[in-house]
């Protein structure tokens, strides 16, 4: 992996990371294109996308793995990887990051629900105990490959309590993690306490969900509040899939698609974004 695609020299300019959500390498072309220096392959988007149903642990390995192949072959942008749960015990977690890299990612966020995991804004989550997630997180360490960046998220807000959610973060932090990830904070004070119990130097992940269980910030705000890597993990999809139905049913009302127009792009200019010509 070259040095300039790594996810700590990304975080080591100081800048927050902002990470959009992409399911396929035609969106994580257009995401590189609007400027963002990395992309994150979500989990939600990719459940909708392939196979149209929600993100309640119906991916399995093979399937994302294929996607992140195709989006890091897309794209000379960093690509980070929801990996779930690593879909099984350890030994599955130790492959699943093996093939990781493999397929050309930078990195990957891996959580401690049990299987099979729900959307971490969705009601109904359960987690493992903290044991058997440090034994998955200490398999993805050591499979990883020099400059893989492995983000440990914790679920246990919602079951357990905010307490709770902290202690395993700490944990994490301890056990190596590159970054730390509480997801679903109720709260502006909660994000500042997440923050206030973790070393300084640790960089923290915010989740931002349209519609999501935490008070919606800019990539500013979550900077400010002390979390160096913001995730907009469904709004390119939300947007996609609004576009869609409009067009859809304008073709379906007038028998035609001359009523969109001016929210499509042009054939010539679908083919130079696809590098028609270019070898």
């Amino acid at each position: 992996m070259s040095p300039i695609r790594t996810v700590a020299d990304l975080l080591a300019t100081g800048e927050p990371l902002a990470l959009p959500g992409v399911y396929d390498a035609l969106g994580a072309t257009l995401a590189a294109r609007a400027g963002f220096r990395a992309v994150f392959l979500s989990g939600y988007a990719l459940s909708a996308t392939r196979l149209a149903r929600p993100d309640v642990g119906l991916l399995t390995q093979t399937e994302v793995l294929d996607a992140a192949r195709r989006i890091a072959a897309a794209v000379d942008v960093p690509l980070i990887a929801d990996a779930d749960t690593g879909y099984g015990d350890a030994g599955n977690v130790e492959r699943t990051v093996r093939e990781l890299v493999q397929a050309g990612a930078a990195g990957c966020f891996l959580e401690d629900q049990v299987w099979p995991k729900r959307c971490g804004h969705m009601e109904g989550k359960q987690v493992v105990p903290l044991e058997e997630y440090l034994e998955k997180l200490g398999a993805a360490l050591a499979a990883r490959a020099p400059g893989f960046h492995v983000t440990a998220r914790t679920d246990a807000r919602a079951p357990l309590g905010l307490d709770e959610a902290i202690r395993r973060a700490r944990a994490f932090a301890e056990a190596g993690a590159d970054a730390v990830f509480v997801e679903a904070p109720r709260s502006a004070d909660e994000m500042a306490a997440i923050r206030a119990a973790l070393p300084p130097e640790l960089p923290l992940v915010a989740n931002m969900v349209e519609g999501g269980k935490t008070p919606r910030r800019t990539v500013a705000e979550c900077a400010a509040a002390g979390f160096r890597i913001v995730v907009l993990p469904i709004a390119g999809l939300l947007a996609a899939t609004h576009a869609l139905g409009d067009v859809y049913a304008a073709i379906r009302r007038d028998g035609s698609s001359a009523s969109a127009a001016g929210r499509m792009l042009e054939f010539d200019a679908m083919n130079a974004l696809l590098g028609l010509g270019r070898r």
